[in-house]
């Protein structure tokens, strides 16, 4: 059955914005090119994205720099603007962008362990209010927030958890509050990494991976044909509570102590690394991640030294969880994320996989992020971009008539 006018209208328009926001400003013969549209269609189309507000002429290109064909046109970027927030135990940072991903403003503050969850949640939310501020931007269209913890599939809650602040489950609600109208979302930190690490990061040429954070605390995302995986109960991928050999017990289901917790998660790297001897140069990095830099950028000196061997036995820790996660999931692809991960970069990655391919009959690439502690962030913005994005343009569409990039 054939789409009536005013639907493949719609689909037309949508697949022209879809192009505008991957590829770029476009004329009007490039839309032709990747769309397979005719040209007094994309003429119409162009007419009436102009009017609605959603795209502008940005340029001209070509010799002449003129007529029609000449004008190139891009999404008006100011049309709305997005904020992001990766809150951790510690402190939160924030982000604000426009519509098409330019990143206007991004600020940071710790937030004290005795604060009450009262100052807690004021502190957190006066942070967002001031990141909009400084953007010149008014009230966000999405705020995308990523946090620690389980999300309750139904309700799309933070759980409360054990060891986790009770301002981070009212920040959600106090965001809406001060900042009515704005599409709040809730999204597991781990998971956003792995969002961010598939568009702009180390999996970009994969549909199935896992990220494997390694920071305060450890964590999996499950990314398989291209989905994102999240559970029955929201807990894909909370592989802290893995039980692994070489820890005194096992984990109970309020306490990942005697879990894969208790061997990478950074107060575990960190005492290893004091172990060895090795220390992380002065300054602001976090000591265990710290320490892995310093190990990973003299190790080439010395092959034999003892930050080869701290290197060497973290990486022996590190591919239990990649073995377990390879013997259920044969992902095929492991990154390994956060603080932790990104200062090993190649150097661990490289021991890890050759650790665990003595542990596992399964092929299986260990890559190192690219994108470090600030995936969660970029993926909150991500996720934001796209439900702004999926609301003002309509759905994604997929049309067999796109026939490439316009490169």
């Amino acid at each position: 059955m054939a789409a009536s006018p005013s639907t493949a209208r719609a689909i037309n328009d949508r697949l022209a914005l879809r192009l505008l926001q991957q590829e770029g400003p476009l004329t009007a013969g490039q839309l032709k090119q990747l769309t397979g549209l005719s040209r007094p269609t994309v003429a119409d189309l162009a007419e009436r994205l102009t009017a609605a507000g959603l795209i502008t002429v940005v340029g001209e290109a070509g010799e002449q720099r003129r007529g029609p064909n000449a004008k190139v046109y891009g999404i008006v970027a100011d049309r709305a603007h997005l904020a992001a927030l990766d809150v951790r135990t510690e402190g939160v940072a924030v982000a604000v962008s426009d519509l098409v991903g330019t990143v206007l403003a991004e600020i940071s503050a710790p937030i004290a362990p005795a604060a009450g969850t009262g100052r807690a949640v004021e502190r957190a939310v006066t942070l967002v209010e001031r990141a909009l501020e400084e953007a010149g931007a008014g009230r966000p269209h999405t705020v995308g927030v990523g946090a620690p913890g389980l999300i309750d599939p139904a309700s799309g809650e933070l759980r409360d958890s054990q060891g986790l602040p009770e301002w981070h489950r009212r920040l959600v609600a106090a965001l809406q509050e001060r900042l009515p109208g704005a599409r709040v979302s809730l999204e597991n930190e781990t998971n956003l990494a792995a969002l961010a690490e598939q568009r702009d990061g180390a999996a970009r040429d994969r549909d199935t991976f896992v990220l494997l954070w390694l920071g305060h605390g450890t964590g999996a995302a499950v990314i398989l044909d291209g989905a994102l995986r999240r559970g029955a109960s929201g807990g894909t991928g909370e592989i802290g509570f893995l039980p692994v050999p070489g820890t005194p017990g096992l984990p109970s289901a309020t306490d990942c102590g005697g879990g894969f917790h208790s061997l990478a998660s950074a107060a575990a790297v960190a005492e290893l690394a004091g172990e060895y001897g090795v220390m992380a140069e002065e300054g602001g990095e976090p000591a265990a991640a710290g320490a892995v830099r310093a190990a990973v950028a003299r190790v080439g000196e010395e092959p034999d030294s003892a930050d080869a061997r701290f290197l060497d036995a973290l990486a022996g820790r590190v591919a239990v969880g990649v073995a377990s996660v390879a013997a259920l999931l044969d992902p095929g692809c492991v990154v390994l994320g956060g603080e932790i991960g990104h200062a090993g970069g190649g150097e661990l990655a490289a021991r890890v996989q050759a650790r665990t391919a003595r542990m596992s009959p399964l092929s299986t690439e260990v890559r190192a992020s690219v994108l470090g502690g600030g995936a969660v962030l970029r993926g909150a913005l991500l996720t934001a971009r796209d439900r702004a994005q999926d609301e003002l343009f309509g759905p994604t569409v997929q049309s067999p008539t796109v026939r490439g990039r316009a490169h």
